[in-house]
C-alpha cells in the first residue's frame, strides 16, 4: 500500500447551509439524511479492531501492517510492520499497541518508535489512554498504570477477578467492570480502591461522570451508580443485555439493549422518556450529534433517531454488514461532522466509506404571480417647463346654485 494513498479522489469545500427556518427557531439540524462522500479500500483483512482519535484512524492489519490514516484530508500518515490483536489506544500525540511480548509507543503523525517497554501478559480488554497514564487490564486481573510518555509502571492493582470490558475513567478515579460481577472504583493516581459495588450480572461498558456511573449488565439491568459511593442510584430491567457504551446529556441517557431496542431514560430518575424498536441487533452503543442518535447492528444499514422523542430519522444503507462499529470525527471542511463505517467484502478486505449531510444553496427561479396586472411606466418629469398652452375644449363647470 502506498504512503501516498488517497482516502476520496477529492475534497469539495465546505458549503454554505440555506436557511430555510425562521430565525427564532432553535432546533439543531438532523445528521441525517447522510450520502457517501468518500472510500478508503484498505485492501486486507482487520486484525483487530481500529483505534481512532480526532479525524486519525489506526488499523490493525494482517500480514503485520499497522497504518495510520488522517480521515479529514484522506491522507494515509504511515505504514509499519507490527503485528497486533488488540485494538490500538491514540492520544494526541502517540499509538499505543500491545504485541505478544512489548507494548509499543509510536508518534501518531509519523510513525517513529517513541519507546519500547517488555510486556508479555494477556490483556483482558483494550487498553485506554487516561489523561498522561496509559492503563491495561490483564487476564490474570491486574490493573496497571503506566506513565505515556515512556511507558514506565507507576503502579499495578490486582483485582479478584479480570476486568469484563475496558476500563472507563474520570479526572481522579478509574473504573472496572468485572467478571466476578463487580465494579471497581480505583485511585488513578495511586491504585488504591476507593469502593466495590455488586451488580446481578457482568457489567459492560461503563459511562463515567464525575457524579455519575452507567453500564448495562447480564442481569438485564441497566444501572446509574453514584461516582463517589458506588450506591445505586436507580437501574431499570431490559427484556436483554445493554450493551455498549450509553451516550448522555443533560436530561437524558441513551443506550441499546439486544432485544433489539434503543431507550432514553431520564438521567437523573431512571424513568422512560421514550424507547424505540431496531430493525436489527445493534452491535455497539450509539453514537450522538446534538440531537441526532446513530446506532448500528448486524444489518447493512446505519439507523438514525432523534433525541427528543426517539422517532426514526431516516437510513444510511453500508456495501456489506459492518466489521467493526461507525465512528463520528469532525471535518473542519464540513458543516456536520463524517460519520465513518467500516464494512469488509466476501473475503474479508475491510473498506472504510465517509458520509456526511450535504447542504447546498439552491437557486431560486422567480415566476410571474397569476392574474397581476402590469403598472403603466411613469414618464420622467422634465426638468424645466416651457409655456403650457390652453387645453382644447375645455368646459367650465359651473356649480349649481343653491336653493
Amino acid at each position: 500500500m502506498a504512503s501516498s494513498a488517497r482516502a476520496q479522489t477529492s475534497l469539495p469545500p465546505a458549503r454554505a447551509v440555506k436557511q430555510t427556518r425562521s430565525a427564532d427557531d432553535k432546533t439543531p439540524l438532523s445528521l441525517f439524511p447522510v450520502e457517501s462522500i468518500w472510500t478508503l479500500a484498505l485492501n486486507n483483512v482487520l486484525a483487530a479492531p481500529p483505534g481512532f482519535h480526532d479525524a486519525y484512524a489506526v488499523f490493525a492489519l494482517e500480514d503485520e501492517q499497522l497504518a495510520a490514516y488522517d480521515l479529514e484530508s484522506g491522507s494515509q500518515l504511515w505504514l509499519t510492520n507490527i503485528t497486533t490483536t488488540i485494538e490500538p489506544a491514540l492520544s494526541g500525540d502517540l499509538v499505543f499497541v500491545a504485541t505478544k511480548d512489548a507494548l509499543v509507543a509510536l508518534a501518531l503523525r509519523t510513525g517513529a518508535v517513541a519507546w519500547t517497554q517488555p510486556f508479555d501478559d494477556e490483556l483482558a480488554a483494550a487498553p485506554i489512554v487516561a489523561g498522561d497514564r496509559l492503563v491495561l487490564a490483564t487476564a490474570d486481573g491486574d490493573i496497571i498504570a503506566r506513565r505515556a510518555a515512556d511507558g514506565v509502571e507507576i503502579w499495578r492493582r490486582n483485582l479478584p477477578r479480570a476486568a469484563s470490558s475496558r476500563p472507563a475513567f474520570t479526572a481522579t478515579r478509574l473504573f472496572v467492570p468485572t467478571a466476578d460481577s463487580q465494579v471497581v472504583a480505583l485511585n488513578l493516581q495511586n491504585g488504591e480502591v476507593i469502593w466495590t459495588k455488586h451488580l446481578g450480572g457482568i457489567g459492560h461498558d461503563i459511562l463515567a461522570g464525575d457524579d455519575r456511573i452507567f453500564l448495562g449488565s447480564q442481569d438485564r439491568f441497566f444501572y446509574c451508580l453514584n461516582a463517589k459511593s458506588g450506591e445505586t442510584e436507580w437501574r431499570w430491567p431490559t427484556g436483554a443485555d445493554a450493551i455498549g457504551l450509553p451516550v448522555v446529556d443533560e436530561r437524558t441517557v441513551y443506550f441499546v439493549s439486544l432485544d433489539n431496542l434503543l431507550r432514553g431514560l431520564n438521567r437523573s430518575s431512571g424513568v422512560q422518556r421514550w424507547k424505540s424498536p431496531l430493525p436489527f441487533r445493534p452491535i455497539s452503543g450509539p453514537l450522538k450529534y446534538l440531537e441526532t442518535l446513530v446506532v448500528a447492528g448486524t444489518m447493512p444499514v446505519v439507523q438514525a433517531y432523534t433525541t427528543r422523542d426517539g422517532k426514526s430519522l431516516g437510513q444510511y444503507a453500508v456495501p456489506t454488514e459492518l466489521s467493526a462499529p461507525p465512528y463520528l470525527f469532525v471535518d473542519r471542511a464540513r458543516v456536520f461532522p463524517v460519520l465513518a463505517t467500516i464494512s469488509s467484502d466476501i473475503v474479508g478486505h475491510a473498506t472504510v466509506t465517509g458520509a456526511t449531510r450535504d447542504l447546498e444553496v439552491t437557486s431560486t427561479t422567480f415566476v410571474p404571480l397569476p392574474n397581476v396586472e402590469m403598472v403603466p411606466t411613469v414618464p420622467e418629469v422634465p426638468e424645466e417647463l416651457e409655456e403650457v398652452s390652453e387645453l382644447p375644449i375645455l368646459i367650465r363647470v359651473v356649480p349649481p346654485a343653491e336653493p
